[in-house]
């Protein structure tokens, strides 16, 4: 048998990248990204519709073109057969929303519906479901809902049913018009085996589902809101499969838009982040994965199943098979970096960054290493786009105390990058003092590849050794890999996705260590930003709420 290959299909919040990979040993063969054409709309749509604040959206004709331009761009790239493909993997942001017609094609595309916002995608982060999620939780509060402790006891704004809710409420006809919703990553893996399947990925972390019971009760729904009485019966039709399953073979209509085979494996889809827990090789219990990017989404695998403060989904066969898996997050993370440079940084900053060949990020991470632990004087909040973990709260927003006449830019700059460690620290300790034990650290994404001064900051405040996924794609390799997994052996695949981790999985030689008398400064300035973290996040959470309120 030749070399055999897998397609990991990797869509993100701006883009989707397409990733050819030899099942063997794991080599990225050749890469093909598409831009989203619409991007994110979060001010109007295509025809001008204006949009209110806190919302995002996308259009799913984007996602298509990701498959039709990207997957035989990647073949013609390397020079490969479509007869040595053997399997096809999705990853995608979550909870990534649409409502679907009786052909299970998206509303939005009908000219009937082109102007309504609601008939679109809702990306993973449109928080204007807030209030949606609030009665939520109050009623699975008040009703004593054991599901809610899967969560942190708290149900965000951004996962499926408060957007579901959204749209019943504002736009009552389009919730009647829509026959199925579906997450983003799910209606494309039915488009392309023609079944329709969910993920127990996917729903086990964003719509409530669990291995054991199933969704909530119709009870519980009717109880949110008399109109979702049999919203499981009817809109949420459709058999969840575990991660690491074959959703079905690709048919004949998708493999000739594709330039594959038909009848090849496609795996059962899983959200982006989660993907690079086994390509990061961390599949076993104790190994926390960091996907860093815009956000961060910090995965971590336990035979243990209890309750953790902040844990926005503990999911059996949620990313690995046979294994409870955790999963915290950062709402901003290099959104916030990216917000300071675009929006806040003096101008004089970029001429010197253009003068010396570099574009902002790195000046200014090369002029924030200059700096010690605490010589700053600042310290931030990273609730930039809200918290997500451990205080699951959108309303929240950012801050930097500390800020004086002589404040230069490259301070709030390490400011920001060490404020997303603490919160990562926050989130560590909760799983520490629940009881799950945090061994060791692995980062994947694009900003572990290109920012060494914020890792070697995680390695100090987290008192931990991190190691970095020896790939710049390793959502799409973790895609690709179920790819693997959903072909088989017998195929030329991997009948698990421990063997794939095994040959496929990479990280890097060189880890960051802490550096001792790093840590221990570090240490009192987390105490600081435990008394910030606690005053604007409980105590007087209401002061940030109220300006979010005004701001509306």
């Amino acid at each position: 048998m030749g070399k055999k290959y897998v397609i990991g299909v990797d869509y993100g919040t701006e883009s989707g990248r397409v990733l050819l990979v030899e099942v063997s040993s794991g080599k990225e063969v050749a890469t093909n990204v598409t831009a989203y054409k619409h991007g994110v709309m979060d001010e109007t749509l295509p025809g001008g519709t204006p949009l209110d604040a806190d919302w995002a959206l996308q259009h799913p004709g984007d996602y298509l073109d990701v498959l039709s331009e990207s997957v035989p761009a990647v073949l013609e790239k390397a020079d490969v057969s479509s007869d040595d493909v053997i399997g096809l993997g999705i990853d995608f942001t979550a909870s990534t929303i649409l409502p679907l017609d009786r052909k299970r094609e998206a509303l939005c595309f009908q000219e009937k519906w082109e102007n309504e916002p609601h008939s679109y995608v809702k990306l993973w982060k449109h928080h204007a479901a807030q209030p949606e999620a609030d009665d939520f939780t109050e009623v699975a509060e008040e009703r004593g809902e054991t599901f809610l402790k899967r969560y942190g006891g708290k149900i965000s704004s951004e996962w499926m049913f408060p957007k579901i809710l959204q749209i019943l409420r504002e736009a009552p006809k389009v919730f009647e018009e829509a026959d199925l919703f579906m997450e983003a990553c799910d209606w494309l893996t039915s488009r392309l085996t023609g079944s329709l399947h969910r993920s127990s990925n996917t729903t086990g972390y964003k719509a409530f589902w669990n291995k054991k019971e199933g969704y909530p009760s119709s009870e519980f729904f009717t109880a949110v809101d008399s109109r979702l009485e049999d919203i499981l019966e009817t809109k949420m039709r459709g058999d969840v499969l575990s991660i690491g399953e074959k959703a079905g073979e690709l048919t004949g209509e998708m493999a000739q838009v594709l330039g594959l085979k038909p009848g090849i494996a496609i795996a059962v889809g899983i959200i982006d982040a989660h993907a690079g827990v086994p390509a990061a090789g961390a599949v076993r219990p104790g190994q926390m994965v960091m996907a860093m990017g815009t956000s961060t989404c910090h995965m971590l695998i336990t035979d243990k199943d209890q309750p953790i403060t902040g844990v926005c989904g503990s999911v059996e066969d949620g990313i690995i098979p046979g294994y409870i898996s955790f999963e915290t997050g950062q709402v901003a993370v290099g959104d916030s970096f990216a917000w300071y440079v675009d929006q806040a940084v003096p101008g004089y900053v970029k001429k010197e960054a253009e003068k010396a060949g570099l574009n902002v990020h790195q000046l200014l991470e090369r002029k924030a290493a200059a700096y010690q632990p605490g010589q700053t004087g600042l310290i931030a909040l990273d609730w930039w786009n809200g918290n997500r973990s451990v205080l699951v709260d959108s309303q929240l927003s950012g801050a930097i105390i500390g800020l004086t006449l002589a404040t230069k830019p490259e301070e709030i700059y390490r400011a920001l990058i060490e404020s997303t460690a603490f919160g990562t620290k926050k989130i560590i300790e909760s799983f520490v003092h629940g009881g799950v034990a945090v061994d060791e650290i692995f980062a994947v994404g694009g900003l572990p590849e290109r920012n060494r001064l914020l890792m070697q900051i995680y390695a100090d405040v987290t008192n931990r050794e991190i190691k970095v996924a020896d790939s710049s794609q390793t959502t799409a390799l973790g895609a690709a890999m179920y790819g693997a997994v959903a072909a088989g052996s017998k195929a030329g695949g991997y009948d698990s996705i421990f063997d794939a981790a095994q040959h496929m999985a990479r990280v890097k030689e060189e880890t960051y260590k802490p550096i001792p008398e790093h840590v221990k400064i570090y240490e009192e300035l987390y105490s600081y930003y435990l008394e910030v973290h606690n005053f604007f996040g409980q105590e007087k959470k209401s002061l940030m709420h109220g300006l979010k309120k005004l701001k509306k």
